[in-house]
């Protein structure tokens, strides 16, 4: 599988996930996935968790997928998708199959990092030759954006509300990336929609690494983040100019930056057009700006000699 990607090529391929989804407005789920079965050059099986990508593409007898799809419950995805590729493997062994097919499970931070953890965290240690793709956009905004375990701290949701009690999220975000690649599998990656090429890059990679690979894609969601309907891109590009969102890869154990800003933005760039931060602007919430901003700060430049060495 060639990771070499010609735009005008690609725009002769046939989308695979069409429009009438009923996903919102600028909602960066559907962007991911049209660029993630854009990128895969094999036939794909998909799994999809519960959630607003779930709900939103197949509904009753309408569906915005042309492949293979199957919707599974919130905690179970990679369970489902690993189930697929050990039949597959089963009947190319007894020579019923021999067609090349690919495996992907989809599903959201509420999905991934927490009820769907287990599942996922067997499924990668079992060895299934398969890629899980988490689209991040930070809370379980499909049942009305109660905080995730990614949700980043200072961030006002439903559950942690910003209010006199508490400045919204107290707890750091859970480094998900980091803990699918210590175990040790031949890809983890994070990437994000306005670094398409990237992004493409990274799944073609995963597709040909050959077991159980992960990547871990930030998804700007208009609802949840309280920002414009047509900032989805520009919010990606935020989240990774400003350090929040770094693109890198781990390679057989190898961390590597694929994307690093010429001049890192500051933190509050990426913060300011969302609504869910406005009350850390606040006087009295400067010292906490601070810390998200160290925060970053230490993360990144843990990444830069990691990847250095």
């Amino acid at each position: 599988m060639s990771t070499e990607l010609k735009l005008k090529e690609l725009s002769k391929k046939e989308d695979l996930f069409t429009h009438g989804h009923r996903m919102c407005a600028g909602c960066g789920a559907p962007i991911i996935v049209k660029m993630v079965l854009l990128a895969a050059e094999h036939p794909v099986i998909a799994a999809n968790a519960t959630g607003c990508l779930e709900v939103s593409s197949c509904i009753s007898e309408y569906t915005a997928w042309k492949i293979p799809w199957i919707h599974t419950a919130f905690e179970n995805a990679a369970a489902t998708i690993s189930g697929v590729e050990t039949m597959y493997r089963a009947y190319k062994k007894k020579g019923k199959m021999d067609k090349d097919v690919k495996f992907i499970a989809f599903g959201g931070d509420g999905g991934t990092y927490d009820i769907g953890f287990q599942s996922l965290s067997g499924a990668m240690e079992r060895g299934h030759d398969m890629l899980y793709i988490c689209y991040d956009n930070g809370a379980y905004m499909n049942t009305g954006i109660q905080r995730s375990s990614a949700t980043p701290r200072g961030a006002d949701t439903t559950t942690c509300p910003a209010g006199s009690v508490i400045p919204g999220k107290p707890q750091r975000r859970k480094d998900l990336t980091r803990i699918m690649a210590a175990h040790n599998i031949p890809y983890a990656a994070q990437a994000a929609p306005s670094h398409w090429l990237d992004l493409m890059k990274k799944v073609r990679k995963a597709l040909s690494a050959g077991g159980p690979t992960f990547m871990n894609i930030i998804s700007p969601c208009n609802r949840g983040w309280r920002s414009k309907t047509d900032d989805a891109i520009a919010l990606s590009r935020l989240a990774v100019e400003t350090c929040y969102w770094p693109l890198y890869e781990v390679e057989n154990g190898e961390t590597r930056l694929t994307f690093k800003p010429k001049t890192k933005k500051p933190l509050i760039e990426f913060l300011k057009p969302q609504g869910r931060f406005k009350h850390l602007f606040a006087p009295e919430n400067e010292q906490r700006l601070k810390q998200l901003e160290a925060d970053i700060d230490a993360e990144w430049q843990r990444l830069l000699k990691e990847s250095a060495g």
